[in-house]
């Protein structure tokens, strides 16, 4: 029987490669993309949905980019638009680093255990028969590039979210990974992956599933 694995995060769950001109919109090929390379690494039986959102956080709506932006309203519509799933894997948190929201590492975690809740809630459970939750925790967030005024501040918080998204993965019976240790941010905008980090995430992934 084939499994399903839904991929739920922000832009680089979507593809996007380091931005070197603000406004301009780009997208990694299939072939590039880390939930279409796991994908490929689990094989056959398994199908994928892709569910990232460039500016998506885990929590909150963006005054800049709108209110649909806050992660656990896009959850809900996902888990609804799409099913029956058996894993979902939930990589966010970056965004919620922007200089704007003022949060603490704390805080971010807090959106993420948001999302936990909902996932793990017996409605959706219930509705897709039972399913999985990974956990990724982003790598650290470098303060350079084109949109570095955004995450003034973001490199010293992102540096403290691996243990907090760990106890909480463990907290809630999630599986945990850390992204951390498998790729890195481009040196070009700090925040997103190179072609060669989408493919090792991928991989990482399907090794964890």
């Amino acid at each position: 029987m084939t499994k399903t694995l839904m991929t739920f995060g922000d832009s680089n769950t979507h593809g996007t490669p380091p931005i070197q001109q603000r406004g301009l919109y780009a997208r990694y090929d299939v072939q590039t993309r880390w939930p279409q390379v796991a994908l490929r690494e689990l094989g056959d039986d398994w199908s994928l949905i892709e569910e990232g959102l460039p500016g998506r956080t885990a929590a909150y709506a963006d005054p800049v980019m709108g209110a649909h932006m806050n992660g656990q309203i896009g959850l809900r519509i996902a888990l609804e638009s799409h099913g029956p799933i058996d894993r979902l894997a939930i990589m966010l948190g970056t965004n919620d680093l922007k200089a704007h929201y003022g949060l603490t590492p704390q805080g971010i975690t807090a959106g993420i255990a948001g999302l936990l809740a909902i996932a793990n809630s017996e409605e959706y459970q219930t509705r897709h028969s039972g399913f999985d939750v990974l956990i990724i925790c982003p790598p650290l967030v470098l303060e350079q590039g084109p949109i570095s005024d955004v995450f003034y501040g973001a490199a010293e918080k992102s540096a403290k979210l691996a243990p907090l998204y760990a106890d909480l993965a463990q907290h809630w019976g999630a599986a945990f990974l850390d992204a951390a240790q498998h790729v890195s941010s481009s040196q070009i905008d700090g925040v997103h992956f190179d072609p060669e980090g989408q493919i090792a995430l991928g991989r990482a992934v399907a090794a964890i599933l």
